[in-house]
């Protein structure tokens, strides 16, 4: 639970905040534990499949070094530098799109995740 709570101190930058209404509460800490459930969710699927694979570790860390527990922050870090530009005209025709381009460690993620990388460059 420790662990749940520094991700969100940390991680989620939860901060004090003034709410004038009950439902403006309530809004707010569900969506900090959609966050917090997300988060958990993807750290126990990447761990199962890699044990169902008999992966020890990924290497998800600079200079492609090991980590034998993946936590879900580091998988996003890793999929944060991607983006995707389109290129259009005034009117709104899209003259050409620059998808973004995987890498093998977030191919490796997106597979233990059983998401598609194609779906992911094709949205």
């Amino acid at each position: 639970m420790e662990t749940r709570h520094d991700l969100l101190k940390n991680v989620e930058s939860v901060t004090p905040m003034w709410l004038k209404s009950v439902s403006r509460i309530e809004a707010l800490l569900f969506v900090e534990f959609v966050a917090l459930l997300v988060h958990a969710l993807v750290e126990r699927e990447v761990r199962r499949a890699m044990s169902a694979r008999g992966l020890k570790s990924l290497p998800l860390y600079p200079e492609q070094r090991e980590c034998p527990a993946p936590t879900a922050r580091r998988i996003f870090e890793l999929f944060e530098p991607l983006e995707r530009h389109v290129l259009s005209t005034e009117d709104g025709r899209i003259v050409q799109r620059f998808d973004p381009q995987l890498d093998e460690r977030q191919r490796l993620l997106l597979e233990l995740l059983e998401v598609s990388p194609e779906a992911f460059e094709n949205l």
